[in-house]
């Protein structure tokens, strides 16, 4: 990836990776020492920041069939945006040229459900606490989950000036972990 790509071209990519996703049972992408050497000297380019839960079955470079630095990652107990996260994306996109940013949420959050049915002690409450301020009265997982994740979406569009940037777009969706398809907004 040698020049940037459009917000469009990238969520294209991203759907097109899904649909693959959904089909196989191996994520065959570039990995290869040639790839990591390359990128090593050039640098990355990846095509989309993916902002999302830090659950071990959500993978986003296996879930959009991608390899090496195609995908700046970001990841965080559910999903969650503060200054570290606002930071990442910032960099992404005005260093480099990330144009789509997807807030990735996910089915069976456990951050999700211990905002819901819990009342967690320690750092895990900074997480829920956010959360909770997302999803204000929702019961609904899936619900409160789309709450969540619109809420993000919204903080990173308010605190930066990146979406004044050449088309950076800035969207959420749902990864659904048993269907392994990604709901786009």
């Amino acid at each position: 990836m040698d020049q940037i790509m459009s917000a469009k071209t990238a969520l294209e990519r991203l759907k097109t990776g899904n649909e693959a996703y959904l089909a196989v049972a191996r994520n065959d992408s570039d990995i290869s020492p040639a790839l990591r050497e390359k990128t090593a000297k050039e640098g990355q380019h990846p095509y989309a920041v993916i902002v999302t839960c830090s659950d071990s079955r959500v993978i986003p470079e296996d879930i959009f069939m991608a390899g090496i630095g195609e995908l700046f990652v970001i990841r965080v107990a559910g999903n969650v945006i503060d200054n570290h996260q606002l930071g990442s994306v910032e960099y992404a996109a005005s260093h480099l040229g990330c144009r789509l940013v997807v807030v990735l949420g996910h089915t069976h959050c456990g951050a999700i459900d211990a905002a819901l049915h819990h009342d967690p002690e320690g750092y895990i409450k900074f997480v829920t606490d956010e959360i909770s301020l997302a999803i204000g009265d929702e019961t609904d997982a899936l619900k409160a989950c789309w709450k969540n994740v619109e809420r993000s979406v919204s903080l990173i569009k308010d605190s930066l000036d990146i979406q004044k940037e050449d088309d950076v777009r800035i969207l959420g969706a749902v990864y659904d972990i048993e269907t392994g398809r990604v709901e786009f907004e």
